[in-house]
Order: C-alpha cells, then sequence, then structure tokens
C-alpha cells in the first residue's frame, strides 16, 4: 500500500509531494516517485505522537487499578494523535504501585490503541514541600529494591522513574536504577542546583514538567529550573497555556534546544471529558476552562491537555516551526527513555503508525500498523 501527503516528516528533514510504503503494517521506503496506485492522505503526514507523561484518559485512571482500563485508555488516546506511550502512576502505597504495575504487565500486549513502550512511576520519592496533587503521606526515600519489584511486576515494562534527587540515598538509587535499563527523572523536589547537578552528573537524564513542582530560577540559587536549563538533559513541557507561559516554554527550548524538550501532556483521567467533578488518586479534583485543579487549594492537578494541542499550541505561540513541534512530542520523548528504536519517527523497518495533519495542525487521522484507526 502507498500512501502520499504534501509533505512528510522525517526525523532529519520534511519530503514534499512524496510517497510511504507500508507492507504488513511496517515502513518498507519511501519515494518521490509516482506509483500506479496510492491514497493521498492530506496535508502533513507525521509519526505518531509518543506521550511518556501520562495519567489517564476518557474518565480512566492507571491508579485505579481496574482490568480493562488500560486498554480504553489506549483506545481513547488515539484521538489525541498518541500512537505509544507510557502509563503513568502517582505517589500512593506500596500495594497500590504492586497492584498497577502488575496489571499493566498482565494487559500491556492485549491493548488495542495506542501501543504501551513501558511504565513510568512519578513518585513516590519525592518532597513533601513540592508535592503538588501527591500524597506527601506515601512519600519516602528511593528504595532500589521496591523499583526491582516494581519491574518485575510490570513484566520488565517499568523503564523511567521520577525522585527528588535531596532525598537520602538518591545517588546511589540514579546509578543502580540506571544499571537496570530504567531511566531516572528528577521533579517533584526542592534540591539545590548543585544537588540537581550532581543527580545528572551520577545518570540522571529527564527534568519532569519543568517549571512545575520544584525549586524555582533564582539569582542566589539556580534551583531545579537552573540545573535543568543548563544540564545535557531532557525537560519535559505540559504546554497547554496554563502549567507553564509560553514565554517560559520558549525561554527552556532556547536554553537546551528544541532537540531535548519533550511536549508530554501529565494528563489525568478527566481527558477528553465534560468538566466536573473527578479524582487524581485520593484527591476531589474540579475540571473548568481547560484545567483540571485539586478543589482543596486550587492547585494544578495533572492536566487535560492532549498531545496534538501542545504541538499546535507552541506553533501558534510561534515558539517552534511545525517541524521542531512534532519531533519535540515524538522523536524526542522517544529518546528520552530510549525507545526511539521503536517508535517516535517515520523510518524504514519501523510499525507504520502515524498521523495525518491538515494545514492548520488539526488532526485528521491517526494510523496504527498502516491501518486508519481514528478519523
Amino acid at each position: 500500500m502507498f500512501y502520499k501527503a504534501k509533505y512528510i516528516v522525517l526525523e532529519d528533514r520534511i519530503l514534499e509531494d512524496a510517497y510511504m510504503e507500508v507492507e504488513n503494517g511496517k515502513i518498507k521506503a519511501f519515494s518521490k516517485k509516482e506509483p500506479e496506485d496510492y491514497e493521498d492522505l492530506g496535508e502533513i503526514m507525521a509519526p505518531g505522537l509518543v506521550d511518556t507523561h501520562i495519567h489517564g484518559y476518557g474518565g480512566k485512571d492507571i491508579m485505579d487499578c481496574e482490568p480493562g482500563y488500560l486498554n480504553e485508555i489506549s483506545k481513547g488516546i488515539l484521538e489525541c494523535g498518541v500512537t505509544s506511550f507510557l502509563p503513568t502512576t502517582l505517589t500512593d502505597t506500596v500495594e497500590k504501585l504492586d497492584k498497577a504495575c502488575e496489571i499493566i504487565g498482565k494487559e500491556h500486549e492485549g491493548v488495542e490503541g495506542a501501543k504501551v513502550r513501558g511504565v513510568f512511576l512519578e513518585g513516590p520519592f519525592f518532597t513533601e514541600k513540592y508535592k503538588g496533587a501527591q500524597n506527601p503521606g506515601y512519600m519516602s526515600d528511593p528504595a532500589i529494591d521496591k523499583l526491582k519489584r516494581w519491574k518485575d511486576l510490570s513484566d520488565g515494562l517499568v523503564n523511567k522513574i521520577a525522585i527528588a534527587p535531596e532525598r537520602d540515598g538518591s545517588i546511589e538509587f540514579i546509578k543502580e536504577a540506571n544499571a537496570m535499563g530504567v531511566k531516572v527523572a528528577l521533579g517533584h523536589s526542592d534540591a539545590s542546583y548543585d544537588r540537581a547537578v550532581e543527580a545528572v552528573d551520577a545518570g540522571a537524564n529527564i527534568f519532569v514538567h519543568v517549571y512545575n513542582g520544584m525549586s524555582g530560577l533564582h539569582h542566589r540559587n539556580p534551583g531545579m529550573v537552573g540545573a535543568a536549563m543548563t544540564t545535557d538533559s531532557y525537560g519535559e513541557l505540559i504546554c497547554d497555556g496554563h502549567h507553564v507561559s509560553p514565554k517560559a516554554a520558549e525561554i527552556l527550548m532556547d536554553q537546551k534546544g528544541r532537540d531535548k524538550v519533550a511536549l508530554i501532556t501529565d494528563c489525568m483521567s478527566a481527558g477528553g471529558m465534560p468538566e466536573g467533578d473527578y479524582k487524581l488518586g485520593e484527591f476531589p479534583v474540579i475540571v473548568k476552562d481547560g484545567t483540571a485543579r485539586l478543589k482543596d487549594g486550587g492547585s494544578l492537578a495533572g492536566s487535560i491537555l492532549r498531545l496534538k494541542e501542545a504541538v499546535k499550541n507552541v506553533v501558534d505561540w510561534q515558539i517552534a516551526d511545525v517541524f521542531e513541534a512534532i519531533q519535540m512530542a515524538s522523536l524526542v520523548p522517544a529518546k528520552s527513555v530510549d525507545i526511539d528504536d521503536v517508535c517516535g519517527k517515520l523510518h524504514v523497518g519501523y510499525d507504520a503508525d502515524f498521523i495525518i495533519l491538515d494545514e492548520n495542525l488539526d488532526l485528521q487521522a491517526t494510523y496504527l500498523n498502516g491501518e486508519r484507526v481514528y478519523g
């Protein structure tokens, strides 16, 4: 099967008026030569988006620990342009995290929508001061035996965990986690600049939703934000216009380079749902005016952002061009957790997981293995 688009976005360039050949669900070739038979899909063909930080969607949450919810989330996020994701947990009891990992481990191969490419444990090794919408009652110092158990329970899928680097034992934990093939992200933390840099030097490679839930950039203590800007690491950004101002997002992109900024959603269960009352973990949340906020105190509680909207936003804000925006929501997040060998780009031999965008960057269709599954 041949598919044509006016623009095909590859990892290093954009092809114009080109064709992509798909055979047995895989990308076989790209060509400028017109084949005898093809389907013209429209304006922009881009890799399926990769969300490496997403808690839930469509009224379902990973921490609900309900059989079947993983599949429902995976199907729901096809309408966000997402074809690969890391189901993301929250700080909770060890028993609840055990159960969440176990369910993902059992069900990941049977999902019908976006493909499960790992598991992101957001917590529980965080700092109370920047708890965000996470329960400080379950926070503790990093423990490698717990990580090993969660990785085992998840069928080996756990490939990213976030910690606050000022907690006792964090430097040794980072080294041991890396040795297990788990990427360590830094967030929900009041760490000093020096401590955060020490953590990156030890092997941490991602800053969780930069600016949010971390010590800020101050001229006498550059803090976590300063470390995110100046180290060779990836920086997550929630570009919904509520978590971070467009100018602050642009500053991070300029400092790090757009090849080191990963657009993520941090979406919770209310994504794709109407305004109203929801829960994030054990906390009641009110969804209104494009935000999800804790009923008690009004803090932002994750987001209801869809990744396709983040791509459109950064272009509309004139802080990234179309090519950069698409890479920041596909290849860059995939690279941050070493899954760019299976997703994040249109490449010969890869699964034909791709999206079609119109000239306004609105999603027209999502494809998995060369088959249209949304749009």
